[in-house]
């Protein structure tokens, strides 16, 4: 009951987040990529939360440092350049790799179904970052914290929540 009332009280007094903070804040971002993409956007959001359903221990600066990660290399792809940096932690990494073979698996999948691929590298730049954003605006901060993905669970309902939670430390009586 308290962790409800705390996001309830950090959404309502949250501060606008910074203009440094905001992941490429040289990237113009429509909407409308959102609407012409809404698989692409599930293949993300999914992604992300069965690798938080299987590892319950990711918190969200894991998740947003994946994301950006993972962002660059499609803004390498972009340019024609094949090159990956993946993460140092091995938690993150992991995330990296998930969300990574989600999205082939993806465009794979469009390739089949059309004959051609339907969504580009700079499209799923686009959304990545898109993500990233919203994370970055979700998240509170704190190390621990698993704002973005509790977010993400209320954007994609049909997901349970099966993270098993860890037990409450506080006996009583």
């Amino acid at each position: 009951m308290h962790l409800i009332s705390a996001r309830r009280y950090e959404i309502e007094h949250c501060k606008p987040i910074e203009p440094e903070a905001i992941p490429f804040p040289d990237l113009e971002f429509s909407p409308e990529i959102l609407r012409r993409h809404p698989e692409a956007v599930s293949a993300i959001g999914l992604a992300i939360l069965g690798f938080a359903q299987q590892n319950g221990g990711v918190r969200d600066p894991e998740i947003l440092t994946a994301l950006r990660t993972l962002a660059e290399s499609y803004r390498t792809l972009e340019s024609g350049i094949y090159f990956e940096r993946p993460p140092d932690e091995p938690l993150t990494r992991a995330l990296y790799a998930h969300v990574g073979q989600a999205l082939l698996e993806f465009k794979k999948q469009r390739v089949q179904q059309s004959g051609f691929a339907t969504i580009k590298d700079s499209e799923i730049f686009r959304l990545l970052v898109f993500f990233l954003r919203v994370g970055v605006r979700e998240t509170n901060g704190r190390p621990k914290s698993r704002a973005f993905v509790d977010f993400l669970y209320a954007q994609f309902p049909a997901v349970p929540a099966t993270v098993e939670r860890e037990a409450p430390r506080i006996i009583l009586p």
